[in-house]
């Protein structure tokens, strides 16, 4: 479980994050959704402490995280998994080397210890014969499993993910967000998912917060969305849905 309690982040002066607090839930797929430039991706960089905030709490169980050393915070990161937006998988390593990279740096482990992980990982995510492979020679898709079996390397407490199916064509991106629940059930993760697509909504989110300008407005799950009464939601619902109307249309 992670708890954001009175969070507020600010730049130059202008505030990003208002007095947000949530609570996050083991096991579920937690979404942070909002338009672009509402403060969901700042609130998830605040979370795993790439964002210093001006005020507020962020708990990870029953540790106070922002209030930690640098030594205290590495030790919660190493729970932590990341799938970041574009996969950011470096390009000069091959699949098995990036999936392997968080067992190097945080690991003991010996490399064939770290190999049958690797190899696990991979497995899991259904990528099969691609451990000698550079990202260059990876779909759009496969590039994204990759990342996610380096985001379980190290059998996460806690996992983030930024966008996951951005760039991705429709069928793939249920895929990737069937994989992301199926994951956060069986290693029972706490996972937030940072998203503005409404398909991930209403294919995984069990527990949904909506922010607007930086403001927490709208708290709930997939089922109560298309019933609630603010307005601001709503019409984030409805732009979402004529989006993808108008793109069915360009097809």
């Amino acid at each position: 479980m992670i708890s954001v309690k009175n969070l507020n982040k600010s730049f130059n002066g202008i505030s990003v994050l208002n007095n947000i607090s949530v609570t996050f839930e083991t096991g579920k797929t937690n979404l942070i959704i909002g338009r672009s430039g509402s403060g969901k991706t700042v609130l998830l960089k605040s979370i795993v402490g790439l964002h210093e905030v001006e005020s507020g709490e962020i708990w990870y169980e029953d540790t106070l995280f922002n209030k930690l050393d640098f030594a205290g915070k590495k030790e919660i990161r190493s729970e932590i998994g990341m799938l970041f937006q574009g996969s950011a998988l470096f390009d000069s390593l091959t699949v098995e080397q990036n999936v392997r990279f968080p067992l190097d740096m945080f690991t003991d482990k010996s490399p064939a210890e770290k190999n049958e992980r690797v190899d696990f990982c991979l497995n899991r995510v259904n990528i099969i014969n691609a451990n000698k492979l550079f990202p260059s020679e990876l779909s759009g898709g496969m590039k994204k499993r990759v990342a996610i079996a380096r985001a379980i390397s190290l059998n996460p407490k806690y996992l983030f993910c930024d966008e996951p199916n951005s760039g991705l064509d429709p069928i793939t991106a249920i895929l990737i967000d069937e994989l992301i629940k199926e994951l956060t059930e069986e290693y029972s993760m706490t996972t937030i998912v940072n998203t503005h697509d409404m398909n991930s909504v209403m294919e995984i989110g069990e527990k949904i917060i909506f922010i607007s300008d930086g403001v927490k407005c709208w708290e709930g799950n997939k089922n109560e969305i298309l019933s609630s009464d603010c307005e601001t939601l709503n019409d984030f619902v409805f732009a979402n849905a004529l989006a993808k109307k108008l793109r069915s249309k360009e097809k």
